[in-house]
């Protein structure tokens, strides 16, 4: 299990409090139970290491039917939880939210991820993550076929337009900014323009990848053309306003990436549910 999982699943946990009143006055200790759970919408599975976080903290354990990033049809029954009835009670709610999360997500991702097929293209998330959930976010982008962005601010570099005004308001240029940068040992350096005169700087300066923000996939190809002619084997990423019924047409015009915000910051929750049984 990974410290995120664990991190991530003791703060959903203690979001519920201390303990759980209602099963204390009601549920016999000791009683063993059961709790299917059951992939109502479908879609792709994702977030296990998350709910088997869960599950541990909860002296519950789970047996998955289907494995992370498969696809499963509505209906399908992908794990079962087994333990106490009270550490169940306990553990089902936070380990549905985190997963119909995931599973949402990841299903959002595949969905863009097939529209792309048979292309060099990449979807990537965003840093459009709910607060302290990123870890789970990026997991289940990856479970869904997506790749890798930047996860934090000190990895990568990536000048945005706020970033361009400062270079220029400060008196520095682009270049001087992108050589201190790999002076201090980063060698990502991304750069988002929205002209050509900022294309053309950008290569100049050195950067490896080109956010190309807000427009149409003849401009990313046209683009895109142009920066490889400046800089062999600079990447190109299209970003901004990217949607299932576009998304295609930017992967044709030769981005290497597109990078979509909505996979995280407006997710639709997927349908999963417990059907808890007593045995015994």
């Amino acid at each position: 299990m990974s410290a995120d999982a664990a991190r991530i699943a003791a703060a959903a946990l203690a979001e519920d409090g201390d303990a759980d009143v209602t099963t204390a006055v009601t549920v016999p200790p000791g009683l063993q139970a059961e709790g299917i759970i059951e992939y109502r919408s479908g879609g792709v599975l994702a977030g296990i290491a998350y709910a088997d976080a869960v599950a541990q903290a909860c002296a519950s354990r789970i047996e998955w039917r289907a494995a992370e990033g498969c696809r499963v049809h509505p209906g399908t029954v992908v794990g079962v939880l087994h333990g106490a009835l009270d550490g169940i009670l306990r553990a089902e709610r936070p380990m549905l939210n985190l997963l119909q999360r995931a599973c949402g997500i990841a299903t959002a991702t595949r969905a863009y991820v097939d529209a792309v097929a048979g292309t060099r293209c990449r979807i990537l998330h965003t840093r459009k993550t709910a607060p302290g959930l990123r870890a789970l976010d990026i997991a289940a982008v990856a479970s869904g076929g997506g790749a890798r962005h930047r996860a934090d601010l000190s990895h990568e570099v990536m000048v945005k337009d706020n970033h361009w005004r400062a270079v220029i308001r400060g008196g520095r240029t682009l270049a001087e900014a992108l050589a201190e940068a790999r002076g201090r040992g980063v060698t990502a350096l991304y750069v988002e323009v929205e002209s050509v005169e900022q294309l053309d700087q950008a290569c100049a300066a050195g950067a490896t990848r080109l956010l190309i923000d807000n427009q149409t996939p003849e401009t990313v190809a046209a683009w895109g053309a142009r920066a490889r002619g400046l800089r062999a084997g600079i990447e190109i990423e299209a970003t901004g306003g990217i949607t299932l019924e576009n998304v295609r047409a930017h992967a044709e015009a030769g981005a290497d990436f597109v990078s979509i915000g909505a996979l995280t910051h407006s997710v639709r929750a997927a349908d999963l549910a417990v059907e808890v049984r007593v045995l015994g």
